[in-house]
């Protein structure tokens, strides 16, 4: 599939192109960073969350809110956490804290301007204000979190606090400063893995993204706005949110969403459940919104890392469509707009929008205006299932497709391919 521009502002797209909402997000990069350009001003900053002494004790989640065993006081849920006792918050805080780490990050990027020579009186009278213009470098710097998955220097971030640094910077809690090397980035899904040369350093325990339900504690920690080692607690809002709902364009990232206190400069630190286990790694929130973050699950930062180690990138499974999900709405306009490249028959499935040319799927016969009803096996109900299917797939096998075309019903086996670069980056 074609990907999207990972994590910028982007504009409502026509209906025939995607028939979703975007939305302006704020990658958590420190502004006028590494990743300047995909940074926004925001407008509002999310309420600070509660004191620890008033957040309620007993929302659901995993195993027990309350560590103490302390007795709830009548109304139950109403409970309210004693000042001089020890909360999980703390708890999880003391556990994890040491392995969070900030990260400044500094490129030399070109600029032009004009040269004293080029500007003086005597080259004027020859080229007037279309002076020549000569590169100059400037240095572009960038602050963000990460968290040390292994004990010799392993850290995940986002692939925006370091993408094209030439030189990444690790603080430690207890001060130390040690020297980073990108070991990879992955755009696609913001995913990032930096190394420094130490042993013995502490680490976290990474938890199962998969097993999350709305209404668990999430615990944030970073470094937003050069505020160091920053704690924010609230609950998981949601699961699954589509990344093309949030940044644009394909999903390929299930979004955990919270309410956690998030900012700029969080951007790769690390989202916990109540027992202190990673869950997520922060990554953007919404502009001018309150209570709007999102974080990569962990089980997808985990699965990418690995990949970045051991070969340095990442190579994502690619069919080369553009696509979207039936709904009454698009038949229409689809059916009655007359420079409409489709018409759709079907009530159900996803309509195949655009075909890239040359892609794994055109050389598999799949033609604009099909309607994908099933793939690898499993009923194609939306885009973003669809996509994850692909996601999960194996680059060069054949992956089955039920496709209806012109009423008829037909087997396609695309061989996915890997995602060109350019599409990666967008």
């Amino acid at each position: 599939m074609t990907n999207p521009t990972p994590f910028a502002n982007l504009t409502r797209k026509s209906a025939m192109q995607r028939p979703l909402i975007y939305l302006s997000v704020l990658l958590l990069g420190a502004g006028g960073a590494i990743a300047g350009n995909r940074l926004m001003a925001f407008s509002s900053m999310p309420s600070a969350p509660q004191p620890l002494s008033q957040l309620p004790g007993n929302l659901p989640g995993n195993g027990s809110n309350n560590p103490n065993n302390a007795p709830a006081a009548p109304g139950g849920s109403s409970r309210i956490l004693s000042q001089s006792s020890s909360n999980f918050i703390a708890a999880a805080v003391q556990k994890v804290g040491p392995a969070v780490v900030r990260i400044d990050s500094q490129r030399q990027v070109a600029s032009r301007a004009n040269s004293d020579e080029f500007t003086s009186p005597f080259f004027r009278r020859f080229f007037g204000e279309e002076a020549p213009q000569r590169p100059r470098q400037r240095v572009q710097e960038g602050t963000g979190s990460g968290f040390i998955i292994e004990s010799n220097g392993v850290i995940l971030t986002n692939a925006h606090v370091v993408d094209g640094a030439d030189r990444v910077t690790v603080t430690l809690k207890d001060q130390r400063t040690l020297q980073g090397r990108v070991v990879g980035t992955d755009p696609v899904t913001d995913v990032a893995v930096v190394k420094v040369e130490a042993e013995n350093l502490p680490t976290v325990m990474l938890g199962n993204s998969e097993q999350l339900q709305p209404g668990e504690w999430a615990i944030a920690i970073g470094n937003p706005l050069g505020l160091d080692n920053t704690v924010t607690a609230g609950i998981i809002s949601a699961t699954g949110r589509s990344s093309g709902r949030i940044v644009g364009g394909n999903s390929r990232v299930g979004f955990i969403q919270t309410d956690a206190a998030i900012n700029p400069g969080n951007s790769g630190g690390p989202l916990l459940n109540e027992r202190g286990e990673v869950i997520g790694m922060n990554t953007a929130i919404i502009s001018g919104a309150q209570g709007l973050g999102f974080a990569v699950p962990i089980n997808t930062a985990q699965r990418i890392s690995s990949q970045l180690i051991a070969n340095g990138k990442v190579e994502h499974p690619y069919l080369g469509i553009q696509m979207a999900a039936i709904t009454p709405e698009l038949k229409q306009q689809l059916n009655n707009d007359p420079n409409s490249p489709v018409s759709v028959q079907e009530d159900q499935g996803v309509v195949v929008l655009r075909v890239v040319p040359d892609s794994p799927a055109a050389q598999a016969g799949i033609r604009e205006g099909d309607v994908i009803q099933q793939i690898g096996g499993q009923v194609a109900a939306d885009a973003e299932g669809l996509q994850k299917v692909v996601e999960q797939s194996r680059i060069g096998n054949d992956l089955p497709l039920v496709v209806r075309r012109n009423g008829q019903t037909l087997n396609v086996n695309v061989k996915p391919g890997v995602l060109p670069a350019e599409e990666a980056r967008g």
